[in-house]
């Protein structure tokens, strides 16, 4: 069973995909089926096990995004959750609307510093949800998936909002192929090129400044690997990146620091 909504200009389907149809993996991801482009034309399938009222649904958010198109020259990600919402708050008149609202699945987000972070895809979006859930997650994947800066993201919710106390930022020291030699500077000042990468995604999620009041107030902590045995780790946020370098004897000395309301988010 499919539904079809046919563009009246090819501009207004350009907007409402995305350059390269980037729009399309996250339409499909909010929608729960699969959406195919043919010219002017972008038909919706629903998945086994989506419920009946589905496609009423696409029809409905299509249309608003047809509008939207028509009135803006970008539409990005949080337009058409915007959008979607929109759809899904209205979604309570009729008993048929009723069933589509109940399982049409909002989006996992994470707000950081008056900005809200999205998942781009199923995998990033149940890896958003685990480390809501768990105390441990691990997040395997080649580089660019995301897999660093949405655990900043997480944690630095966490301690922004008061749920945690601080966030600990630890990695193997391994050099990509070179051997720099030895760093100037205390132990913060030596790890930091390794732990720069973890900043980075820091410094776009919020201003430079709130960062220093962080390590200031002791709300963000550097330190190497070895550096963490014999410790135990309350009420904290630990981001354990490039485990991929790591011994079996180094993450199970890891795993096994974490104490009370603790979590860690193990990348690789």
């Amino acid at each position: 069973m499919g539904s079809s909504i046919v563009f009246d200009e090819s501009v207004q389907m350009q907007r409402v995909c995305g350059i390269n149809d980037r729009n399309i993996p996250y339409l499909e991801l909010l929608l729960g089926g699969e959406l195919f482009v043919h010219g002017n034309t972008l038909t919706y399938e629903s998945t086994p096990g989506n419920p009946e009222g589905g496609d009423a649904f696409f029809t409905s958010l299509l249309i608003k995004l047809k509008d939207l198109a028509s009135r803006m020259e970008e539409i990005t990600e949080p337009e058409i959750f915007m959008e979607f919402q929109s759809v899904r708050s209205g979604c309570g008149a009729s008993s048929e609307s009723s069933k589509i609202n109940s399982v049409v699945e909002t989006p996992t987000s994470i707000m950081v510093g008056g900005k809200t972070v999205f998942p781009k895809s199923i995998r990033q979006k149940t890896f958003m949800r685990l480390m809501r859930e768990r105390q441990i997650v691990f997040s395997i994947g080649p580089a660019g998936t995301g897999k660093t800066f949405l655990a900043i993201a997480q944690c630095l919710s966490e301690v922004l909002s008061g749920r945690k106390q601080k966030i600990v930022l630890t990695r193997p020291i391994v050099e990509a192929g070179e051997n720099l030699g030895f760093l100037p500077g205390d132990l913060t000042q030596k790890i930091s090129p390794y732990l720069r990468p973890l900043y980075d995604a820091m410094e776009w999620l919020v201003p430079p400044a709130i960062i220093k009041r962080l390590e200031e107030n002791g709300s963000i902590e550097t330190a190497p690997l070895a550096y963490m045995r014999g410790r135990s780790l309350n009420n904290a946020c630990v981001i354990l990146d490039e485990a991929q370098n790591t011994t079996s004897e180094q993450m199970k000395m890891f795993l096994t620091r974490l104490s009370e309301n603790s979590m860690a988010v193990v990348t690789g």
